[in-house]
C-alpha cells in the first residue's frame, strides 16, 4: 500500500516530537521533511529559540531530511504566511498531499493552518488533537520522549522553570493557570532522546536571558511578549 506524502512542520520541542512519533507509529504516512521556521537574524528556531546546528542534529538522529523556512522577526504573519507559501508550493511539487502539526486543541491556531493550506490542496493532520491536556501528557510520560525547558513567559513561569526536565515532578509542580502541556505558550522545550531518535541529541544549557519582541497579531495590532530562553547549544567534544 502506498503511503501517504506529508511534510511534518517540525519545532523541535515536546509536542512536536510526540505527534510525531505517533504519526511513525501508525505507519500511514511518507514523512519526507521535517519543515521548521527559524529566525533569520539569530539562526534559532522562532518561540523555543533553539539553536539550528541543534535542529540540524535532532533531524539527523531521526533519520529526516529539515527544510528550514528563514522569517524575519519584524515580518509578523504577513512573513510567515508569504514564506509558507513557498514551501507548500515547494513540496507539491514533490507530490506531498498533507502537512502534519503537534497542536493540541486551540482552534484558532488550527484554523489558521487549514485556511493558508486548504486552497492548495494540503490537508492538515493533528494526531494529537481531541483529547483533554491530562491525557496527551500521561501519554507523553509514557512514551520515551526526554525533554526540557528552554522557553517560558516572563509573566509566567518565568526564569526558574528554564532547563526543567518534564516528567512528573514537574507537571505535579505547575500552577493551576498553567496548561500542563504548555499549548498556551507558558512553556517551551527541546525533545533531546526518544524511542525515534538514533542516538540522544548532545546539548548545553548556558545561562538564561530574557527578550521582548514587538509581534504583529493577525489582526494587524501589534503586541509586546517578554520571554526567558535558555542559552541553548551544542555540546561541544571533549
Amino acid at each position: 500500500m502506498n503511503k501517504i506524502k506529508a511534510v511534518f512542520n517540525w519545532s523541535g520541542g515536546k509536542d512536536s516530537a510526540h505527534a510525531l512519533w505517533k504519526i511513525m507509529q501508525t505507519g500511514e504516512y511518507e514523512v519526507v521533511a521535517l519543515l521548521t521556521t527559524v529566525n533569520r537574524d539569530t539562526h534559532r528556531s522562532t518561540m523555543h529559540g533553539i539553536p539550528l546546528s541543534l535542529l540540524k542534529k535532532q533531524a539527523e538522529s531521526i533519520g529526516l531530511p529539515l527544510y528550514i523556512v528563514d522569517l524575519t522577526p519584524q515580518g509578523g504573519m504577513e512573513d510567515y504566511s508569504s514564506a509558507m507559501e513557498n514551501a507548500v508550493r515547494h513540496f507539491k511539487e514533490e507530490e506531498v498531499t498533507h502537512f502534519i502539526f503537534g497542536d493540541i486543541f486551540l482552534q484558532d491556531v488550527r484554523g489558521y493552518r487549514e485556511r493558508q493550506l486548504v486552497p492548495y490542496g494540503i490537508e492538515v493532520v493533528e494526531p494529537l488533537w481531541g483529547k483533554t491536556s491530562k491525557e496527551i501528557m500521561d501519554d507523553f510520560l509514557s512514551s520515551g520522549l526526554k525533554t526540557v525547558v528552554v522557553t517560558t513567559m516572563a509573566d509566567g513561569l518565568g526564569e526558574a522553570a528554564i532547563g526543567k526536565l518534564i516528567d512528573r515532578c514537574f507537571v505535579d509542580s505547575l500552577p493551576d493557570y498553567v496548561d500542563p502541556n504548555g499549548e498556551n505558550g507558558e512553556y517551551h522545550t527541546f525533545c533531546y532522546d526518544g524511542p525515534m531518535y538514533r542516538w540522544p541529541v548532545p546539548f548545553q544549557l548556558g545561562r538564561p536571558f530574557s527578550e521582548s519582541y514587538d509581534i504583529r497579531m493577525e489582526d494587524g495590532s501589534i503586541r509586546q511578549f517578554t520571554y526567558w530562553f535558555a542559552d541553548l547549544e551544542c555540546k561541544k567534544s571533549k
